[in-house]
């Protein structure tokens, strides 16, 4: 099968362009072409020029957010979503969520993000010293609805004394209490290329996600690959690839209605469950999901 990809970035270390990489790289073993050249499939991320057909759209999520202009914001993705044969969305969180505000539409499916473990595995394990006990980790490009301050807050409530937590990503600075910046506890680590951040997870026993309506977060399923114990909320599609035995935070069920996504709730750590099951993350397992789906629009 010669497959088109469309607005991906390869070259790009964003969620959405990294997993486009894993996906074409699962691909081109699997026996397909990656091609612009006479596809007979055109897989696109987020929105497309709507110019080919057959074209599957991969939607990361939708905007909900008032403090924005979400209705304009979504009109091109609308429109994407309406021209594509078939939609993937990655949980079912948003699979709801997309058909809340774009209306049902009678080919969507649901695949989950997955990773290379094969290259995981062959990381590095980073050489710390930075703790007798555990070491925990937090990642993301801050901003309000990922709650850095709900992380921290989490792993002091929870962690032992001379636990220490790595902070990775972008923008920490500006979400972090003083008292926190100045923790020997917590490390901030700025932001790292994948290698770096995986080489960190594979130290970590525990990876704290405590995002608000995240949808299928790629940087939860790569700490899972990496051996990480997951800590996610209840809100979105996180919950949906943690691991067996992970922990789930409670909260309140959202009911898709538009929010300030930058004015997430208090949280109650008390009030937690732990995953009773689990579903494959391997990139191997996902990419054989979308070929069956890409296989049904271009016969």
């Amino acid at each position: 099968m010669k497959i088109d990809f469309e607005n991906v970035d390869f070259n790009s270390k964003s969620g959405p362009n990294g997993f486009g990489l894993k996906l074409a790289r699962a691909f081109t073993d699997m026996g397909h072409q990656i091609t612009y050249d006479n596809p007979d499939v055109r897989l696109s991320f987020i929105q497309s020029a709507n110019n080919f057909n057959p074209t599957v759209l991969r939607l990361d999520g939708i905007y909900f957010n008032i403090d924005q202009d979400f209705v304009s914001l979504n009109m091109p993705i609308k429109k994407s979503y309406d021209y594509a044969k078939l939609v993937i969305v990655q949980s079912s969180f948003n699979k709801k969520l997309v058909e809340k505000y774009f209306g049902k539409k009678e080919r969507i499916e649901v695949i989950n993000n997955g990773t290379d473990t094969s290259i995981i595995e062959a990381v590095p394990v980073a050489q710390t010293n930075l703790s007798k006990n555990q070491i925990w980790m937090c990642a993301s490009s801050w901003r309000p609805h990922k709650r850095l301050e709900e992380n921290i807050e989490y792993f002091k409530a929870f962690s032992e004394r001379e636990d220490i937590l790595l902070v990775a990503g972008s923008n920490s600075e500006k979400f972090i209490k003083d008292e926190d910046r100045n923790n020997p506890r917590i490390k901030l680590l700025g932001d790292l290329n994948w290698h770096q951040m995986i080489s960190c997870m594979k130290a970590s026993s525990k990876f704290l996600h405590l995002a608000w309506l995240d949808h299928c977060p790629n940087v939860v399923v790569d700490a899972r690959a990496s051996g990480c114990k997951i800590i996610c909320s209840s809100s979105g599609g996180t919950k949906e690839i943690a691991g067996l035995g992970d922990t789930i935070i409670l909260e309140e069920e959202w009911n898709f209605e538009p929010t300030q996504l930058y004015s997430p709730p208090k949280m109650n750590f008390e009030k937690s469950s732990v995953k009773e099951s689990e579903i494959s993350i391997n990139i191997n397992d996902v990419s054989k999901k979308y070929e069956n789906a890409l296989l049904r629009v271009s016969i």
